[in-house]
């Protein structure tokens, strides 16, 4: 998990995965994207390449990178965990429901029996 999240730490990085979700792209095709040189894309291909997140094949003398999600599924559960306990989702979504229940009780009760005016 460590890996893939120094991977995905670089915004160059997290723009070749969001390119190669589409479909996959030869080396060149990435580089052509970037204001970088190609040997930085290279670099940054073999990080991804080395965390598992891309995986590269041989088409002629040209290497295509096909995005390979997997690696991510590990991160994904782990950032879950941050968001709530678990079973939190479920009592919140309770009491929000409790709450507009409530809301609309009054608000009928108010339509049904508006408040009397006090005569002096």
């Amino acid at each position: 998990m460590d890996e893939v999240a120094g991977a995905i730490a670089d915004p160059v990085r997290r723009e070749i995965l969001l390119l190669l979700r589409d479909e996959p792209l030869s080396a060149g095709q990435l580089a052509g994207r970037f204001p970088i040189s190609r040997p930085a894309v290279s670099r940054h291909l073999r990080v991804l390449r080395e965390a598992g997140l891309v995986r590269d094949t041989a088409e002629g003398r040209r290497r295509v990178y096909t995005l390979v999600t997997a690696p991510l599924d590990e991160l994904a559960g782990w950032l879950g965990r941050l968001r709530r306990p678990a079973g939190w989702q479920h009592r919140l979504d309770a009491l929000e429901t409790e709450v507009y229940r409530t809301r609309r009780e009054r608000h009928t009760a108010d339509r049904q029996h508006p408040p009397q005016k006090e005569t002096a």
